[in-house]
């Protein structure tokens, strides 16, 4: 009896601690950049969604070189990943620059406030289909503009227009046109390349460490400008790949014809 009644005890569910920690950091900085936005440290809260960004790379290959994925965990950072690059990087530029247009007017107001929600919005659209699409989806490629590397550009904008004394007040056209731009990337149909081909488990040429050392050197010389237009070209990337691959189907089109 006592076999028969451990073996019907049901079993202790938890959750792995490791990559849940990191996802948890992340979090605390998405939080706390909307903090800092609302009391005015608009260059602080740029750099913590830099921070939150770091954190949501390092948790999923953790998980995955740790072997301790998990459903709870993939739940985790998507919410995660909605608070900070979904709602952290709209409220900011919000602040720091939008809502500025109510100067211009009661209608340019509403379009401030309607572009930053229509990159929210974009955000939660893209990581809802990212999630439906997990299986089925070309590795090489992601549908749509990453949310991190939306957020990414957002608050490079900021950081490199704060370090370079630009006033949130006089950049609002850029930020209205930047937010609505990005919201519309994410739930678009373009396509962008991963980088989920790099090993990190197995040897790599010596050539592939020096490349990453000179990347660090290039970050580390003046990181405002370097993450902004770093990822504003990754934002290009997307849209001049999809226009180059419609131009390559044509051409193969016409040959077969």
């Amino acid at each position: 009896m006592d076999d028969e009644e451990q073996q019907q005890k049901p079993r202790r569910r938890g959750i792995y601690l490791l990559p849940n920690l990191f996802t948890t950091a992340g979090l605390f900085a998405g939080f706390y950049a909307i903090v800092a936005a609302m009391s005015g440290n608009f260059e602080t809260a740029a750099i913590a969604i830099f921070v939150a960004m770091v954190m949501d790379g390092i948790d999923g290959r953790v998980a995955r070189l740790t072997h301790t994925a998990s459903e709870f965990g993939v739940e985790y950072d998507s919410l995660s990943d909605m608070v900070c690059f979904g709602l952290a990087p709209a409220l900011i530029v919000f602040e720091w620059a939008l809502r500025s247009m109510i100067e211009q007017g009661w209608m340019w107001s509403k379009l401030g406030w309607l572009a930053a929600f229509v990159y929210t919005a974009g955000a939660a659209l893209r990581l809802a289909r990212f999630n439906t699409q997990v299986g089925t989806a070309d590795k090489r490629y992601f549908q749509g503009l990453p949310s991190p590397s939306a957020a990414g550009v957002l608050a490079g904008l900021i950081w490199f227009s704060e370090d370079n004394g630009l006033d949130g007040s006089d950049m609002w056209v850029v930020g209205a046109l930047l937010a609505a731009s990005l919201g519309a990337l994410m739930v678009s149909n373009v396509r962008y390349y991963s980088f989920k081909e790099v090993d990190f488990k197995n040897r790599v040429p010596f050539f592939t460490l020096i490349m990453m050392v000179l990347l660090f050197v290039v970050v580390s010389s003046h990181p405002p400008s370097v993450l902004f237009f770093g990822f504003l070209l990754y934002a290009i990337s997307g849209p001049v790949l999809t226009l180059y691959q419609i131009r390559q189907r044509r051409r193969q089109r016409k040959l077969q014809q």
